[in-house]
């Protein structure tokens, strides 16, 4: 799916606020009608690809992925029945019971409209570390149409540059360092990065 992106104003209304004036692509869409949904269950964080194509990076993207905290099966089974009523399938796991377990393995499922595959969102509960931690310092886009947490723009770089590495994340890593030159904390940068390599390690 590809996205570009028409950004009138783009404002820090303070440090962990972002207020933005865009006009909204059909990924933005797809991703805010999801979050509305989510948001009523369970926090949440976007990571990866998307953060650059909501801040007006144009490129392909196939997925958004989200970061959830762990809810009991309860609260998740109600979340559930939402995003099916709403009209989303998984495609990786049938029925709530298989989703969940899934998720409290530590692996991803991904939801998209129903009888479609592309675009989608990459589910995962946050159990790891680097994962737990995206939510204290997590960063809130405001729109007109509505609000979208997402990873700081740090952990953003961080985990483009040092863990997925691939050409398109490098690129990412480097737009986000450009857009928001002067806003971000080049330290914290580093110190996530040693974060990062000492999970791997």
């Amino acid at each position: 799916m590809q996205n570009g992106s028409d950004i009138r104003n783009m404002e820090f209304v303070d440090a962990k606020t972002i207020k933005l004036d865009k006009i909204i692509n059909d990924l933005d869409k797809f991703v805010l009608k999801f979050i509305k949904i989510l948001e009523k269950h369970a926090d949440y964080v976007i990571v990866s690809g998307y953060v650059s194509i909501l801040f007006g990076r144009s490129r392909a993207t196939e997925d958004a992925n989200i970061f959830i905290k762990e809810i009991n099966k309860a609260g998740f089974n109600a979340l559930y029945e939402d995003l099916k009523k709403a009209g989303y399938w998984c495609l990786n796991a049938e029925g709530a019971d298989e989703v969940y377990s899934y998720l409290e393995e530590g692996l991803s499922v991904r939801f998209a409209d129903e009888g479609i595959t592309i675009p989608n969102f990459e589910v995962k509960f946050a159990k790891k570390k680097s994962a737990v931690m995206a939510f204290a310092d997590s960063l809130t886009v405001v729109m007109k149409e509505g609000k979208i947490k997402l990873s700081s723009l740090e952990r953003q770089i961080a985990y483009k540059r040092y863990y997925l590495k691939s050409d398109k994340d490098l690129e990412d890593a480097a737009y986000i360092e450009n857009l928001f030159k002067g806003h971000i904390n080049k330290a914290k940068v580093e110190l996530l990065k040693r974060q990062i390599e000492n999970e791997m390690a």
